[in-house]
């Protein structure tokens, strides 16, 4: 796992920048932090982050990706990985023609890094938009979506070299007016590029499956981590009512919005019943915040499991799942008090149900 400690004092907290309009007023007034090799207009790597995206897909700048993503750049998601800076332009064109007047509100950018060694930022993002041009699903409905998304990205001298993405995709189908479990099975699924061995969540033989110490929350990334890996891989689910506070607030895929720890709970063992031997992988996490204030964690993580158990996804099919997935957890006061955790719900229906190539 490659985790990539903070800066002992961040030059930016997201709090800084109350809304967008803060942003076009920072534009050119100066570096806020060291940014070698970046265009003169942004401050700092939260500001670029920012701005580049509401350039790219507000202002339809969208050449800009030209000049703010590498030409071999690797983009890795549920449904596989796309490569290349052109796919990313072809991407993007399609994705604006869907929805003519899209707007992405930034919610929060965690992040890590520097200018020598590369910049890594998670940003989460609120999407809004109404459904008038074609889409892989038909033609457009006129109905309005709003959906969560996170963008992991790794950024060295103003170009993305590699980013990883998660949305609430069945959210984005749903609201759309599709039925989404009718369009996974009539999609084809082109087999999971991932390969299939054992999933490695147990020791062999007899033992038993680690059980991590849980370290103070003043080490916000081992504290997340270890609660992750106790929850998921150990099957530990007493950690919820032991780690997270009992008004901990999750937005979850197909615009879930869960209070407490019932719920919360429930949705875990739900997801465990479905894939029995269900397995967490964590990829990376940066960290924003202090003690004070509070902190912010990002953290990267995929699921592996194989669909054995029943559950909201249907029969079980014996089918196996990998999931790209992103949490951003917010702690205060020793426990989890927000968490957003995305993964493409919709894409996991396909590959559940969708037709394999032969």
């Amino acid at each position: 796992m490659e985790v990539i400690k903070p800066d002992p004092q961040p030059v930016f907290d997201f709090a800084d920048h109350p809304d967008y309009s803060e942003f076009a007023l920072a534009a050119n007034t100066g570096r806020r932090q060291p940014l070698a090799g970046f265009d003169a207009d942004y401050t700092d790597i939260v500001d670029y982050i920012v701005r580049c995206t509401h350039k790219i897909w507000e202002e339809k700048a969208i050449g800009l990706i030209y000049t703010h993503y590498a030409h071999n750049v690797t983009v890795h998601t549920s449904s596989g990985t796309m490569y290349g800076r052109e796919a990313m332009v072809v991407n993007t064109i399609q994705r604006i023609a869907m929805y003519a007047e899209r707007r992405a509100y930034a919610d929060d950018v965690i992040w890590s890094g520097n200018e020598r060694d590369g910049f890594y930022t998670s940003h989460r993002v609120a999407s809004v938009g109404t459904n008038t041009g074609y889409s892989p699903f038909g033609p457009p409905t006129g109905r309005k979506v709003f959906r969560w998304g996170i963008a992991d990205c790794f950024v060295v001298g103003n170009k993305i070299v590699e980013e990883w993405l998660a949305h609430d995709g069945i959210t984005e189908v749903r609201q759309m007016g599709h039925d989404p479990l009718e369009l996974a099975k009539n999609s084809v699924w082109p087999g999971n590029p991932h390969t299939f061995g054992e999933i490695d969540r147990l020791p062999t033989g007899q033992q038993a499956p680690d059980f991590l110490t849980v370290p103070p929350a003043e080490d916000p990334q081992a504290f997340i981590s270890a609660i992750l890996h106790n929850l998921w891989n150990a099957r530990l689910v007493n950690m919820v009512r032991e780690h997270f506070a009992p008004g901990h607030l999750a937005f979850l895929p197909d615009s879930r919005k869960l209070y407490g720890h019932g719920d919360y709970e429930n949705f875990v063992i739900t997801l465990m019943a479905s894939f029995p031997d269900l397995a967490l992988t964590i990829g990376h996490q940066c960290v924003q915040g202090s003690e004070e204030r509070g902190y912010r964690v990002a953290t990267r993580f995929t699921l592996q499991g194989t669909h054995e158990g029943y559950g909201p996804y249907g029969a079980p099919t014996g089918r196996r799942v990998f999931l790209m997935c992103m949490s951003h957890h917010i702690i205060q006061g020793g426990k989890i008090t927000q968490e957003w955790t995305l993964f493409d719900e919709f894409v996991l229906l396909k590959q559940l149900h969708g037709r394999m190539e032969s």
